[in-house]
C-alpha cells in the first residue's frame, strides 16, 4: 500500500495579519517630527482610511477601529460568537471547525476551511464575528447569557468538558442576531471573508482522528451546516438544502494534493454502493464494516490490510479513505465499459472573412503550435484533428512524420446537408507520431485562407461532420468562431432588436433560436463528445443559442466581444487563456452521483451537464473550472445525530487511468430552527439562488427572475422575524443572524448583475454570456462576480502590494464596500469582478501619483479603456502592479480558472460610457433602474414590518 499521504494543501488564503496603516497614504505634507522620515504627498487633502468619504456606512468604525463584523484584533474573535465545540472524547483530537484558524493540520498545513477568502488587509480571516456588545446581550436572552459565560476566560481554546451524557443534545452553533439595517450593524465587505459557520459533529463520529475526516468547503459546501431532521422543519425554515460541488480545485493534477489509492482495493456497501469513508464503522474484530448511509453490515474486502506490491501487511488506519474525506481511487477493470478513452481535441476554425480579418485564425493556430508541449500526453495516445469552416467544410489530412510527403492535404466538402468524411484515416492524428507535420501544418494554416472574401459560416454542419469524425471514440470539439452560423444546419438569423431590450419581450432573445443546438448537444453527450465555444464576433453572434452546446455536454462558453488581434491586450488575453485551456487536465467520460443517508435524496441538479437519470449527471468531459449545485430533499425523519452525503465522480484521466474521486460530507442534524439559521451558509445559499435565477430567467423572463430573488430575501427575513425574531427590536431595525448579514447585499448584487439587471443598454450576447457564468463559476469566483472587490490603491497600508514576510503572498489592501461614498476625487482604485478589472483614476489625482503609477504626469495622455500597466522602476508602480496581479489569482481563492481579466483604465473626468460601465459594479449605489443598498434594506424593512 502507498505510504500515508501528505495532508492537503488547503488552497486557503495566506494568513496575512496586515494592519490597517494610515501612514501609507499619499497625504498632505506634514511637519516632519525629529528623527521621522518625510512622506510623499499625493493627496490634495489629509486623508485617512476609514475617515471622510471612505468611512463605512453609519459613520467611522467604533472605538478600536473595529467594523461590525470585521475580525477582532489579535485573532481572538470566537466564530460568529460560537462557543468552542465540545471537547471530543478520549483519544480523539478536537474536530476542526471549518475555518478554525487555530486548528493546524499535521505538518503545519492549515486545517480545512480557511476557504478561499480573498486576501484582506484586516487580520487573518477569523471564524466569525466578535461579540456584539450589551445591546445584543439583552436581545439574545438566556441563550446569549450562556454563550457569553461559555466564552469567559477561554481565550479561544476549548475548556475541558465533563463527559457528555448520551441523552443530552449536543450544542450546535448558537444564534447571534444583529440589526442589519443601516442604523444598526450593516453588511461590511469583510463579512465575505468569514468562513462558513463551523460543522460541529459529535466526538468520535469519524473512525480515525484525522483533521481531514470531513469534507473541506473548498470541494463541497452545504447551504446549511446543521440540517433539519424533518421535511416540515426544512419547509418552515424557507432555507434551501443544497450542496455546491466543486470536484477540482486546480487545473492540473500536479497542483492537486488529493491522496490517490493505487492498490485497486475498493470497499463499497453492497446495498447503496457508498464508498468506504471516515464515517463508516468497524464491527466483529474489524472483519466487517457498517455503512454510514444505509446501516448495512458488509465484509471488509480481502487485501484491505495487505500491500500487494510490497507483499506485507499494512496499518489499515493509515489508509487514505479512512483519513481523508476527499480521496481518489484507481479503478479496477470492472469500472470500465471499454478501454480508457484517449484524449482527443478536434479544432473547428472559422475561416470566414470575419475569422481571418480579425486575426482569430492566425492567433489560434500560433497558440496551438506553441502549446503542443502543454497538451496532456503522458500516455502518448493524445490525438488531434483540424477542420476549417466557411461556406464549405475543409478537412485536413496530416501524414505521419517521415512520410514521403510531409505536407497536409486539404479536402473540401461543399455538401452541407449530408456532409461525408472524405477519407477514413489521417483526419485524427496521434500528436506524438505526427508532431513535426502538425507544426508544419499550423505554420501554414493562415496562409491558406489569407485572401478569403467568403462571409458564410456553416458551423452547424461542421459540428455534425466533426461529431461523425470522433463519435466512435469521444472527445472535445473546440469551436473558434467569429461569425454567426448563417448557412447549413443550425442556421441562425440576426435577431438582436434594440427596441426589445429592457422590456418584457427581451426574454425571447435569451431563448434558443434553433432547436438543433439542444438536440445535437444531447446527441453529443450520449457519444461522449463535449463542446467548448470560443466566440469572438464584433457583430451579433447569438450566444443564447450557441451556449446550449457546452451547457449539455459539460463544456463552457468563452466570450470575447469585439475581439481583435491588432489590439495587443486582446491577443495576449486570448493566447494566455487558450494556452491554459489546452494544458488543463480534464476527466473524460465522467459521471457524477450523489449518495445520501437513508431518508435524504438528491432532487434537482444545476450546471453544465446532461442529467441522464434521476441521480446521474453525465459529462463527456469534466472541466476543472466549474461548480455544480445539487438540491437535497428530506423524505423521512432523520433520527441520526448527523447525516452523510457522498459525491462520487467516475472519470478517465487525461493519461488514460480510470479513477473515482470520492468526497464525503457529514452534517449534524437538529430539531431547532434557531440552530438551522445559525448554521446557514450565506455564500452557498447565494450560489443556489444564482442557479435558480438563471433557470427562471430562461424560462419566464428577467423580471420574474429578479422578482423571485427579491421575494426570497423578504420571505427569509419574515420567517426569521416570525419564528425567531423575539418581538420588535425597537427603533425599527431589521434583525437577521450575524452569519447571514451579507445575504441582502449578495442578493442585490445578483439582481444587478449583468445577466439579470433591468436595463435597455445590455446587448443580448453579453447578457447570455453572463448567465452562462452565473450557472458555472466556482463559488469564490461566483461571489466576486456578484459582489466585486474594490481596493483603494493611493493610500495602501505600508505592507500592501508587497510579499508577506511569512507566506510570501502579496498582501492586498483592505477591501471597501461597493459605494461611491468610498471613492474620493484624488484617489486610485481597483474594482475587480473576476472577469474584468477597472483602474479608477479620480479627477483630482495629483501628478506625482499619476507619474509614479503610469509614467506621465499628464493624465490626459493616458490611454483610456483596455490597457496594461507600464513596468516602471519605482515602489508605487511595483506595488500597484502586484495588487492588480494578486487580485487575479484564482489559485489563492481555492479554485481553477483560465480567465485573465482584462484591465480597463477609467478616468473619472474621461469617457462617460466607460465611467458608467465601471459604476455598474458599485452594487450599493443607485444606478440605471436599480435601487441603492440603503434603499434596498429600507424596502426589505418595510415589507418585513408591514
Amino acid at each position: 500500500m502507498a505510504s500515508p499521504q501528505p495532508p492537503y494543501q488547503d488552497g486557503a488564503p495566506d494568513a496575512e495579519g496586515a494592519q490597517q496603516a494610515q501612514n501609507g497614504a499619499y497625504e498632505q505634507p506634514q511637519a516632519v517630527p525629529a528623527g521621522g522620515k518625510k512622506k510623499r504627498a499625493y493627496a490634495g487633502q489629509a486623508y485617512e482610511f476609514g475617515a471622510g468619504a471612505n468611512a463605512p456606512p453609519g459613520g467611522p468604525p467604533p472605538a478600536g477601529g473595529q467594523y461590525p463584523g470585521s475580525p477582532a484584533p489579535g485573532g481572538a474573535a470566537p466564530g460568529y460568537g460560537y462557543p468552542a465545540p465540545q471537547q471530543p472524547g478520549y483519544g480523539m483530537p478536537q474536530q476542526p471547525a471549518y475555518g478554525d484558524p487555530g486548528m493546524q493540520a499535521p505538518g503545519g498545513q492549515p486545517a480545512y476551511g480557511q476557504y478561499g477568502a480573498p486576501q484582506t488587509g484586516y487580520e487573518a480571516p477569523q471564524q466569525g464575528y466578535p461579540p456584539q456588545g450589551a445591546a445584543n446581550f439583552i436581545q439574545q436572552g438566556v441563550q446569549g447569557v450562556t454563550q457569553q459565560f461559555s466564552q469567559m476566560g477561554m481565550g479561544g481554546t476549548p475548556q475541558p468538558q465533563p463527559p457528555q451524557q448520551p441523552q443530552m443534545q449536543m450544542r450546535l452553533n448558537p444564534l447571534q442576531p444583529v440589526d442589519i439595517s443601516m442604523q444598526g450593524q450593516p453588511f461590511h465587505v469583510a463579512d465575505l471573508d468569514q468562513s462558513p459557520p463551523p460543522i460541529i459533529l459529535p466526538s468520535n463520529s469519524s473512525v480515525t482522528p484525522s483533521p481531514h475526516a470531513n469534507c473541506s468547503p473548498k470541494y463541497v459546501r452545504s447551504t446549511m451546516n446543521a440540517m433539519p431532521t424533518t421535511s416540515s422543519l426544512l419547509k418552515k425554515s424557507k432555507i434551501p438544502f443544497a450542496l455546491v460541488i466543486q470536484p477540482y480545485a486546480t487545473l492540473h493534477d500536479a497542483e492537486d494534493d488529493v491522496p490517490v489509492q493505487y492498490d485497486q482495493i475498493i470497499a463499497r456497501c453492497r446495498r447503496c454502493r457508498t464508498y468506504m469513508n471516515p464515517f463508516a464503522s468497524f464491527l466483529d474484530h474489524s472483519h466487517r464494516w457498517r455503512c454510514n448511509m444505509c446501516n448495512l453490515t458488509n465484509d471488509v474486502p480481502q487485501g484491505f490490510d495487505w500491500d500487494g506490491a510490497k507483499q506485507q501487511s499494512v496499518d489499515r488506519w493509515q489508509r487514505p479513505e479512512l483519513n481523508y474525506a476527499v480521496s481518489e481511487f484507481v479503478a479496477p477493470q470492472e469500472y470500465m465499459v471499454r478501454a480508457p478513452q484517449p484524449l482527443i481535441y478536434l479544432f473547428l476554425f472559422d475561416v470566414s472573412f470575419a475569422g481571418v480579418t480579425s486575426g482569430l485564425l492566425a492567433t489560434a493556430a500560433r497558440c496551438i503550435l506553441e502549446s503542443l508541449d502543454r497538451i496532456p500526453n503522458a500516455d502518448r495516445r493524445t490525438r488531434l484533428g483540424f477542420m476549417a469552416v466557411d461556406g464549405s467544410l475543409h478537412y485536413f489530412s496530416i501524414p505521419r512524420d517521415g512520410s514521403e510527403s510531409n505536407d497536409a492535404r486539404m479536402l473540401v466538402v461543399s455538401d452541407l446537408d449530408e456532409p461525408f468524411l472524405p477519407t477514413p484515416e489521417d483526419l485524427l492524428v496521434n500528436l506524438s507520431e505526427c508532431r513535426s507535420n502538425i507544426e508544419n501544418f499550423l505554420g501554414k494554416l493562415q496562409g491558406m485562407f489569407a485572401n478569403t472574401q467568403n462571409g458564410s459560416s456553416a458551423m452547424g454542419s461542421a459540428l455534425r461532420a466533426g461529431h461523425k469524425l470522433i463519435s466512435h471514440v469521444g472527445g472535445k470539439m473546440v469551436v473558434l468562431s467569429a461569425s454567426l452560423p448563417n448557412v447549413g444546419f443550425g442556421k441562425l438569423e440576426p435577431r438582436e432588436d434594440k427596441k426589445l431590450l429592457g422590456t418584457s419581450k427581451e426574454s425571447s432573445l435569451l431563448q434558443t433560436q434553433n432547436s438543433f443546438y439542444k438536440s445535437f448537444a444531447v446527441e453529443c453527450s450520449k457519444t461522449q463528445v463535449s463542446i467548448d465555444m470560443f466566440l469572438f464576433s464584433a457583430q451579433y453572434q447569438d450566444v443564447a443559442s450557441l451556449s446550449n452546446l457546452p451547457r449539455y455536454t459539460g463544456g463552457q462558453t468563452y466570450f470575447y466581444p469585439a475581439w481583435n488581434a491588432a489590439r495587443t491586450e486582446d491577443a495576449m488575453k486570448f493566447a494566455t487563456e487558450f494556452s491554459d485551456y489546452l494544458s488543463a487536465e480534464i476527466g473524460l467520460e465522467a459521471v457524477l452521483r450523489v449518495r445520501t443517508t437513508t431518508g435524504l435524496r438528491p432532487s434537482a441538479f444545476y450546471g453544465n451537464f446532461f442529467n441522464r437519470s434521476s441521480d446521474l449527471c453525465a459529462f463527456p468531459a469534466m472541466p476543472r473550472d466549474q461548480a455544480y449545485v445539487v438540491e437535497i430533499a428530506i423524505d423521512e425523519t432523520i433520527t441520526k445525530a448527523f447525516a452523510c452525503l457522498q459525491v462520487g465522480v467516475l472519470h478517465t484521466t487525461s493519461n488514460g487511468e480510470r479513477r473515482i474521486r470520492v468526497m464525503t460530507l457529514s452534517i449534524p442534524t437538529t430539531q431547532s430552527l434557531a440552530e438551522v439559521y445559525a448554521s446557514a451558509d450565506q455564500q452557498a445559499i447565494t450560489a443556489y439562488f444564482s442557479h435558480k435565477a438563471v433557470e427562471r430567467a430562461l424560462s419566464s423572463g428577467l423580471d420574474a427572475a429578479r422578482d423571485a430573488v427579491q421575494a426570497k430575501m423578504i420571505e427569509l427575513l419574515q420567517t426569521y422575524k416570525k419564528e425567531l425574531g423575539g418581538g420588535n427590536m425597537g427603533g425599527g431595525g431589521l434583525q437577521f443572524p450575524a452569519n447571514l448579514r451579507a445575504m441582502p447585499m449578495l442578493f442585490l448584487g445578483l439582481m444587478k448583475n449583468l445577466g439579470l439587471r433591468k436595463s435597455a443598454q445590455i446587448p443580448t450576447d453579453l447578457r447570455s454570456a453572463a448567465l452562462c457564468l452565473l450557472s458555472t463559476l466556482p463559488l469564490p469566483l461566483l461571489i466576486q462576480y456578484i459582489y466585486p472587490r474594490m481596493y483603494s490603491l493611493h493610500d495602501m497600508p505600508d505592507d500592501a502590494g508587497l510579499p508577506h514576510p511569512d507566506t510570501g503572498a502579496i498582501v492586498m489592501p483592505p477591501p471597501l464596500n461597493l459605494t461611491s461614498a468610498n471613492i474620493v476625487p484624488f484617489g486610485l482604485y481597483l474594482i475587480d469582478d473576476g472577469q474584468t478589472q477597472f483602474l479608477w483614476l479620480g479627477r483630482d489625482a495629483v501628478p506625482a501619483l499619476i507619474n509614479d503609477v503610469f509614467g506621465t504626469e499628464d493624465k490626459n495622455q493616458l490611454k483610456q479603456g483596455k490597457t496594461s500597466l507600464p513596468v516602471l522602476d519605482n515602489d508605487m508602480n511595483e506595488r500597484v502592479r502586484a495588487a492588480v496581479e494578486k487580485s487575479r489569482d484564482h489559485k489563492g481563492k481555492g479554485c481553477g480558472s483560465i480567465v485573465v481579466p482584462p484591465l480597463y483604465l477609467i478616468r473619472e473626468d474621461g469617457e462617460p460610457s466607460l465611467r458608467l460601465w465601471a459604476q455598474t459594479l458599485l452594487v450599493e449605489d443607485r444606478a440605471d433602474q436599480g435601487v441603492s443598498g440603503a434603499q434596498f434594506l429600507g424596502m426589505l424593512r418595510e415589507k418585513v414590518l408591514s
